[in-house]
């Protein structure tokens, strides 16, 4: 990556690949040069079960030596839930008690010197779906593959909650309306819904309630974000939350309307699927919630990639760091030299006139390009 973040994309059309790997090694489900549809499988592994230790010699008050030839079963059986895996002595051979197995899964191991044992439970299914229509262009074996689109992107700023999609469908009728958790409503069910200016932790938990897929707004409070998470996010990464709902903010922190842009693109589309992913990482800027209505009509595979966007003078840029996170501004200019910050590093920087007129010297690592 550069000395600055490009990023922040919102195009009605452009060439888009995705990458959709497995967690660990696994199977890939397609070939190169297949057509796949979103919600088509593309790669499954099986996650190894968590374990339980179970000091089992001393629940059933004998030697840890004496464990495995009372054991009714032996290292690498499945095990039922509450299937008798042995028998205390008792006394005189009478009142034995049974021990029952706290799983389902697998004896795995069985200590002759602490008597413990390690079961171990059944393996957790993961399967890769496409995530979006389109063809397979690389195949990692045993990983993923990465597929290749075309259509329309938007990229926000900061999002909540995992991959998704539906329709899109527009509650608000203008990008800077400001709406309530009434405009919710049981007919959005499954789709990603556009609502204005700002979304508040209320709004999500109806959202939720009514399983829309997605909720889409300009702005969030971070007071929200902590009421909804429990915690204050900081640098983490998201997009494993368990909201019930997605949530994509497109503009930054506070009641921000919708820019102009973005608002026409996804009113364009509405009653189109989108695929929607709410995953962000917020220091690097790497990683941006989306939302993605794909078109394959015509000779899109032949389509060239988007040339890379370029820091320069009068560009508009984002800044992506505390205090002014989510700010809009232009360069002004783009000194030669590395400068001192206060942090005691020498990085390069750019000058920053904010909307608001604020002027800054920052490090270019604190911007982000916006594609005009």
């Amino acid at each position: 990556m550069g000395a600055y973040t490009p990023g922040l994309k919102v195009t009605p059309g452009a060439l888009l690949h995705f990458s959709r790997r497995l967690p660990l090694a696994g199977q890939v489900e397609a070939k190169k040069g297949d057509r796949v549809k979103w919600d088509q499988v593309v790669a499954r592994t099986l996650l190894p079960g968590r374990v339980e230790m179970v000091n089992l010699a001393s629940k059933l008050g004998v030697g840890a030596a004496e464990l495995p030839d009372i054991l009714l079963k032996k290292e690498g059986d499945k095990i039922e839930k509450d299937e008798i895996l042995a028998y205390s002595k008792g006394f005189f051979g009478f009142f034995k008690s049974p021990y029952k197995s706290p799983i389902t899964g697998t004896l795995e191991s069985v200590s002759k010197t602490t008597g413990q044992v390690i079961l171990r439970r059944e393996p957790q299914p993961i399967d890769i779906k496409a995530y979006v229509d389109g063809v397979v262009e690389e195949v990692e074996p045993n990983q993923g593959v990465v597929v290749k689109t075309f259509g329309s992107l938007i990229q926000g700023i900061f999002g909540l909650g995992s991959e998704t999609g539906g329709p899109i469908c527009l509650a608000c009728q203008k990008p800077d309306d400001t709406l309530s958790a009434g405009a919710i409503l049981p007919e959005h069910k499954g789709k990603v819904l556009v609502v204005g200016r700002l979304v508040t932790a209320e709004m999500v938990r109806k959202a939720a309630q009514y399983q829309v897929s997605a909720v889409v707004a300009g702005g969030i409070d971070d007071s929200d974000v902590r009421e909804l998470l429990g915690y204050d996010l900081g640098v983490a990464i998201t997009g494993n939350e368990k909201l019930g709902v997605t949530v994509v903010v497109t503009e930054g922190f506070g009641p921000l309307g919708i820019a102009q842009k973005t608002f026409e693109l996804l009113k364009a589309r509405v009653g189109k699927r989108a695929s929607v992913s709410g995953a962000t990482q917020i220091r690097a800027g790497v990683i941006r919630p989306e939302i993605i209505v794909t078109d394959l009509d015509g000779d899109w595979e032949n389509a060239q990639d988007a040339p890379e966007l370029e820091l320069a003078i009068g560009c508009a840029v984002r800044l992506i760091r505390e205090p002014h996170f989510g700010q809009l501004g232009k360069v002004t200019g783009l000194p030669v030299q590395p400068e001192v910050i206060p942090s005691g590093a020498k990085v390069r920087v750019a000058e920053i006139e904010l909307d608001s007129g604020e002027k800054f010297t920052l490090p270019r690592a604190n911007l982000e390009l916006i594609e005009g």
